[in-house]
């Protein structure tokens, strides 16, 4: 892991940037958090080379961060407004974390691996990025405790259903993007104007290649 950020890594990162505006990014508000936050800082050092290259990459527990355009469209599908309440359902490196935080949302976090949890819970802290960092089950959010209910929530893993327990946990009015189905994913934002499902309107924006989201089996 590499927490220097040399002119180098500014200017592969304006360049990762004007990729992304160039292929449909118009929130000015993400291009602005993605251009500030180093993605580098969320790998080892052995892939500093990679670390602003439009791929995913391994960060270990069998987990990867995602592409930045894929970090990117689904922030920019969540249409944020600082202060406002965020749900992340798999914290994996923290990257997203990051960007979330950096656009000014209050990030509650869950991650269901504890590897990858204790690690990036203290990067996020050393960074002074202030999530709420949670180990936990994703497919239950975070209904344990009384944080909610949240004005956005975002899962970083594909989905095979829409967790009813997430949708619980979502304002009327609320945003939920996420990744359904087994193999390859398509990107919905479910926006919920009640709490009955014939209330909740579906938009459609793509295919993508996530990690499985895991329901009910045990952290390790």
């Amino acid at each position: 892991m590499n927490l220097s950020d040399t002119f180098k890594h500014k200017g592969l990162r304006q360049q990762m940037v004007d990729h992304l505006r160039q292929h449909g990014i118009n929130d000015e508000g993400v291009l602005r958090a993605m251009n500030e936050v180093p993605r580098h800082w969320f790998l080892d050092s052995a892939l500093d080379s990679h670390a602003y290259d439009d791929r995913a990459l391994k960060i270990g527990c069998e987990q990867t961060i995602s592409h930045p355009s894929t970090v990117a469209i689904q922030s920019q599908l969540l249409a944020l407004q600082p202060g406002m309440k965020v749900l992340e359902i798999g914290t994996g490196s923290g990257y997203q974390t990051a960007i979330l935080c950096r656009m000014g949302a209050k990030v509650f976090t869950v991650e269901r691996q504890k590897g990858l949890f204790d690690k990036t819970r203290r990067l996020l802290s050393d960074l002074r990025y202030n999530a709420r960092c949670f180990l936990g089950d994703g497919y239950r959010g975070l209904a344990e405790v009384n944080y909610g209910p949240y004005d956005r929530i975002i899962v970083t893993c594909g989905a095979p259903e829409v967790p009813e327990a997430l949708m619980a946990q979502l304002k009327v009015g609320g945003i939920m993007v996420i990744p359904l189905g087994n193999g390859e994913q398509e990107m919905l934002r479910i926006t919920k104007h009640g709490d009955d499902r014939s209330l909740w309107q579906v938009e459609k924006f793509g295919t993508y290649s996530f990690v499985p989201m895991l329901n009910g089996k045990a952290m390790k």
